[in-house]
């Protein structure tokens, strides 16, 4: 069995990782990791996550209180935030946060990643909701949260960043770097006149595919299979105008119009 100074070397990678990748500036971003069932480790606060070594890791309980930290440091001031996936999704072994550049960009914009428009984002994520705004370090955001955490392993946190967990401190940070891959590639097809996006029937066959991989964790494929809402966006319908209705308005607006050449 791993040890705790060997996840806690494994934090300082992941950290050096998303702060090398750009997904977060300066002191941004946290990590966390569930070591027993009242037991997480977890970054601290106010530290950058390209600079970290494993004395700077911290140690609290499922309520936060600190178990162990060194001498000036704290943990995560958004510890909240983990400890709340950590209770509603036992399956979930590590929690990470970041501001990749592309994803965030879609939550301070308030367009969740819903276009089907590639195979590896479909099976790995689905689509990635947005949960509402919230005050760094109060509940307001782990509420925000927790309205996804049964049917999605990854979430945009708006006006924010973004939020992944899996059963490993690498498969918690694989769902953050593919989150942030298919926002970049959703912006630039948009740039390139609009993504050709996969078509219902392909996605299903993806969900299928997946269900056959055994893949851990929470899909929204598990909600279409029991009768639930698509992770597929909803398309909007035209309006149907009849020929009369046409008329009427043309008749309406030249009548205004004669009426202001008076």
């Amino acid at each position: 069995m791993i040890g705790e100074y060997e996840i806690k070397k494994q934090i300082c990678e992941i950290g050096k990782r998303i702060y090398d990748r750009g997904m977060v500036a300066a002191n941004d971003g946290n990590i966390s990791v569930k070591i027993s069932d009242n037991e997480f480790l977890c970054t601290p606060t106010g530290t950058s996550k390209g600079f970290m070594t494993p004395d700077m890791i911290c140690k609290v309980d499922i309520d936060g209180n600190v178990l162990q930290a060194n001498k000036g440091l704290k943990p995560s001031s958004e510890i909240k935030m983990h400890l709340r996936v950590y209770k509603q999704r036992p399956d979930v072994k590590s929690v990470v946060h970041a501001h990749p550049m592309y994803a965030t960009g879609f939550a301070i914009a308030g367009i969740p990643l819903t276009q089907p428009i590639m195979p590896e984002a479909v099976i790995s994520l689905g689509c990635v909701p947005i949960a509402e705004y919230g005050t760094p370090s109060t509940d307001e955001i782990p509420d925000a949260v927790e309205k996804f955490l049964q049917n999605y392993d990854a979430v945009l946190l708006a006006n924010h960043g973004a939020l992944s967990y899996g059963d490993s401190l690498i498969t918690a940070y694989y769902k953050m770097e593919s989150l942030e891959f298919y926002a970049q590639l959703l912006y630039i097809s948009k740039q390139l006149g609009g993504p050709q996006e996969l078509s219902d029937t392909q996605v299903q066959t993806l969900y299928d595919l997946r269900s056959k991989f055994n893949l851990s964790g929470k899909h929204p494929a598990n909600l279409c299979k029991t009768g639930g809402s698509s992770c597929s966006p909803v398309k909007e319908e035209k309006a149907q105008v009849s020929d009369n209705d046409v008329s009427a308005i043309v008749a309406e607006v030249t009548k205004r119009v004669i009426e202001q050449l008076k």
